[in-house]
């Protein structure tokens, strides 16, 4: 694989049901492009025979595949970044393995891409999700706006295109827990986005549980503001004022009525809702202060158990200007005995 003009990065996790289609698709897709290309395929520790089938495929196209078998789940986001990591493409493309997004948008993404922009997003069309997923998508949306300043129509989609620069200073960050979008258009200078075709998934069922989805967008709100803290001390004075005018009243109104025990219940409700108050508070400053314990550990943010390549990526002098210190755990070129499954 010489000098690609595209990478194309693919996490993987428990997706044996719908492999061979991305397979079909996705390398009919870059062959009729044109471009030269490497498709880079990051295992996340899946739990069914998705290693097995990558590998298979890697003996298949060894010639522009490269797989990369994670010893442990370690998330969507991480995935990438290990990609990112392994990738040699001047424009490098994000594709989930659900089919979702067809594969056959890339070759948009990258003629945008030539012209001229260093981030292409993209803008899910006829999105195939539940409602409740699309409403509350976009009430996302609004807030993390709002919040982080950060413009971007369909967060939630992952086909995106990112120039090299992009890539490198991506790679630069040892953040634990990042959102990778979120974090491009950090870096951006010119980004645009594009309507892309959106389908069922293929086959399996969504990775994303409501937890996983909440603590996603905790990524992305307490790791690029600090807003969410900011709104809070706020609410914080202006339900003291309250208190405190509160206070004032109940001591006047003891004064002039006397004694009574009519608002006991009123006194709970008010105290209750405080507790709960000063309770959110205390998590949303532990969330700040748990990303900051998790940083300082410096443990590695991935394992990284072998990488299927016909040789080892070319350590240029562009790419070690901004490659990560320490690799995270050795890594083979050779094929494993018997990969994870």
């Amino acid at each position: 694989m010489n000098s690609p003009e595209v990478s194309v990065i693919v996490p993987v996790y428990n997706e044996e049901a719908g492999l061979p289609t991305l397979f079909q698709r996705l390398y009919a897709a870059m062959d009729a492009f044109g471009a030269p290309y490497e498709i880079v395929f990051i295992n996340d520790g899946s739990r069914d025979r998705s290693a097995a089938l990558l590998r298979e495929q890697f003996e298949r196209r060894p010639d522009v595949t490269r797989v990369i078998l994670l010893a442990a789940n370690a998330g969507q986001h991480m995935a990438i970044m290990a990609g990112f990591e392994h990738c040699q493409g001047e424009i490098v493309v994000t594709i989930d393995a659900d089919l979702q997004n067809p594969p056959e948008e890339i070759g948009r993404l990258v003629e945008k891409m030539r012209e001229g922009y260093d981030l292409v997003g993209s803008i899910r069309r006829h999105r195939q999700d539940s409602a409740f997923r699309r409403y509350a998508s976009r009430a996302m949306n609004r807030l993390r706006e709002r919040i982080t300043r950060i413009k971007m129509t369909d967060q939630g989609c992952m086909l995106r295109a990112y120039r090299r620069n992009i890539i490198n200073a991506i790679n630069s960050c040892r953040e634990v827990s990042t959102f990778i979008p979120a974090l491009a258009y950090t870096f951006a200078m010119k980004p645009t986005e594009i309507e892309v075709a959106h389908e069922e998934r293929f086959a399996g069922e969504s990775k994303y549980s409501l937890y996983s989805l909440i603590r996603l967008n905790f990524d992305l709100m307490t790791g690029f503001s600090l807003v969410p803290l900011q709104w809070f001390s706020m609410v914080g004075m202006g339900v003291s004022l309250l208190s405190a005018l509160f206070v004032a009243f109940l001591a006047l109104r003891r004064l002039i009525v006397g004694p009574e025990a009519e608002g006991v219940f009123t006194l709970f409700g008010i105290m209750f809702f405080l507790l709960g108050l000063v309770l959110f508070g205390v998590g949303l400053i532990g969330e700040y202060v748990g990303r900051v314990y998790l940083q300082v550990r410096h443990r590695p943010r991935f394992l990284i158990d072998a990488v299927l390549e016909t040789k080892p990526r070319k350590h240029t002098a562009k790419h070690a200007a901004t490659a990560p210190a320490a690799a995270a755990s050795p890594v083979t070129t050779d094929l494993p005995a018997e990969p994870k499954p």
